[in-house]
Order: C-alpha cells, then sequence, then structure tokens
C-alpha cells in the first residue's frame, strides 16, 4: 500500500533546519546535507519534497525583500511547506500577461501539499522569479500525467493557472536571479545528498533481509553486502568533497565538483539497483517488501534532472584540470 506524503511530514522536518537561508560555510553546508541524507534514507519521496522547501527558502533569503524573507519563515515555522516549481509544461509554458497568470508547469513536486511555490515566468530581461501563496492563487492540478513506476508519492503533477492575478508584491529577486551561479548548478548537491541517502536506504534494507533470512554469511551475499557499501559510501564521499570546496567565490570549482557528486551518486546508484535485486531476487518485486518501493523510486529520482548533462560537466572539468584525482 502506498501511503499519501502528507504535509504535516514535510513541515516537521522545518525544526531540523539550523537556518533557512544559504549555509555560511563548508561545515554548515555539510550539516544541512546530512539532515537531507538521512530523510532521503528513511523516505526518498519525502526526501525529495522537503529539498524543494529548503531550496525555496533559500531563495527567498538570497533574493526577497525584507517582508518575504520575513512572512516566508513565519510561514515555515507554522507549518507551511515551499517548493520551486521552474519546468514549463511543453505547449502551454507559464507566462503573467497584464499581470495574470496563464499557463502551467510539469513536474511540480509537492502539489497539494505545498503551500507556498515559487514559480517562474519569461521576462523581457530573464526568468523572472514568482512567490505564490497557493491558498490565495491556488492551480488547478491534473494527477492524471504522473505514471510512473517510482516516486509516486512525492505528488508530482501538472499544475495550471488560468487568470489568477498574483500581486505585484508576490514579485520575487530580480530577472535572471534564479540561474544565477553557483548557486543553481552548484544547488544540485542539496538532491545529490537525498539520492546518497536512498541508496544508504537501499543497503539497510538489503542488509536487513539477508539477516532476518538467514542468507548473510553466505559468501556470495557477504560479497554483495561488502559491494553495496562500497558503492553507498563512495556516493556519500563524493556528496562530502564537494560539499568541502563549495564556494560563491570560486564558481568553477564549486560546479565541477557538485556535477562529478551527482556523477558518482548515479553511478553507485546503478550499481546498488543491480546488486539488491541480485541479492534479495524476485522477493523485492512484491509490492509489500520493504525494498520494493525503495527500489522504484531510487530509479526514478535517479534520472532527475539530467545527468548526462552532469556528466559531461565533469568531462570538461577533467580537460581544463579543475578536477584532479587526489587524496
Amino acid at each position: 500500500m502506498i501511503t499519501p506524503l502528507e504535509r504535516g511530514a514535510v513541515a516537521a522536518l522545518t525544526s531540523r533546519l539550523d537556518q533557512f537561508g544559504d549555509p555560511a560555510d563548508p561545515n554548515t553546508l555539510l550539516s544541512l546535507l546530512r539532515t537531507l541524507y538521512a530523510v532521503g534514507r528513511d523516505d526518498l519521496p519525502l526526501g525529495r519534497v522537503f529539498e524543494g522547501h529548503v531550496d525555496a527558502l533559500q531563495i527567498v533569503l538570497r533574493y526577497g525583500r525584507a517582508e518575504q524573507v520575513e512572512a516566508a519563515h513565519d510561514a515555515a515555522r507554522r507549518g507551511g511547506v515551499f517548493g520551486v516549481w521552474n519546468a514549463d509544461q511543453p505547449g502551454e509554458p507559464l507566462q503573467l500577461d497584464d499581470g495574470r497568470l496563464f499557463g502551467a508547469k510539469a513536474f511540480a513536486s509537492g502539489a497539494g501539499v505545498l503551500t507556498h511555490a515559487i514559480v517562474s515566468v519569461d521576462a523581457d530581461s530573464g526568468r523572472q522569479l514568482i512567490l505564490l501563496d497557493l491558498a490565495e492563487t491556488p492551480p488547478e492540478i491534473d494527477r492524471s500525467w504522473w505514471r510512473v513506476t517510482g516516486m509516486q508519492r512525492s505528488e508530482t503533477h501538472v499544475v495550471r493557472w488560468n487568470d489568477q492575478r498574483p500581486g505585484a508584491a508576490a514579485m520575487l529577486g530580480r530577472p535572471g536571479d534564479y540561474v544565477r551561479e553557483p548557486w543553481f548548478s552548484g544547488g544540485a548537491i542539496r538532491f545529490a545528498a537525498v539520492q546518497a541517502g536512498g541508496i544508504a536506504g537501499v543497503v539497510d534494507r538489503v542488509r536487513d533481509h539477508l539477516v532476518a533470512t538467514g542468507r548473510a554469511e553466505d559468501p556470495h551475499q557477504a560479497g554483495r553486502l561488502a559491494e553495496l557499501y562500497l558503492a553507498a559510501q563512495a556516493a556519500a564521499d563524493s556528496v562530502a568533497r564537494a560539499a568541502g570546496v563549495w564556494s560563491v567565490d570560486d564558481t568553477a570549482t564549486t560546479i565541477a565538483h557538485v556535477a562529478a557528486a551527482r556523477a558518482a551518486v548515479y553511478a553507485a546508484g546503478e550499481r546498488v539497483l543491480t546488486l539488491a535485486q541480485g541479492a534479495v531476487g524476485v522477493g523485492a518485486m512484491f509490492v509489500d517488501h520493504p525494498l520494493a518501493s525503495t527500489l522504484t523510486d531510487l530509479s526514478t529520482y535517479l534520472r532527475q534532472p539530467a545527468p548526462d548533462a552532469a556528466r559531461m560537466r565533469v568531462g570538461a572539468g577533467v580537460a581544463t584540470a579543475t578536477l584532479v584525482p587526489s587524496l
């Protein structure tokens, strides 16, 4: 049985945030990433929505006016759940026409769960962010689109607006702020941490299954457990390494190392998915097995967004010696 994702589950995690804004140093960043990792390890769909909540709050504090920052802080402390919906639905991109919203966003994670969403529209001088209170500017939610084998509980749907006015006070930052670096590409370190946590969650569930069934000491299974650990730890280590060099003062290094972390997490995830299914066998395919949803969730989440683009960035970083193997 797939349990629904509840707003309270996301909101409760806010108390685990030391701050809402951008981490000021590598240690603070690593602390945040460990929280995201832990949530992903337990529940990947929840981790995905919580990561969007963190992203949205960081964007508000980075670019928002004082009154927007204060309102977002208060709303989050009262149980509000934030997110970022940037991907336009093909053929009907979200537009702001004469102060009114028309169009749709796809891949809108947390639709029906969020209380506030940051959306983007094209403006003459760049992509403009708009902070919406969804109680005041509610979208129509199309739940027929999200027909996937994994991450169903992330409530990732198509949302539409038709002639709704967000108000001038909802404008967030300046055109082009959303894609400013290193926050745009470098911010991917957050969902890499969630994915790495999901990989660790697979290892946890395989281990528990093999111990419970008395198969952990089988030499073939012991070998698989060793490989599972090594892959999961490599994923976690890659995220920690990227966090250690993350800096607004060195965009090229930050983006290259985050891309490397993404690529390492992807490779580790693919390996873990294969090992887990080999270790547990067809039992992992039964819908009520603890591994079933974890495997499909991880398989789906690893492919978002554009893992090949991250790998290309790694290659470019190696070519320029921005990325050099070291100990």
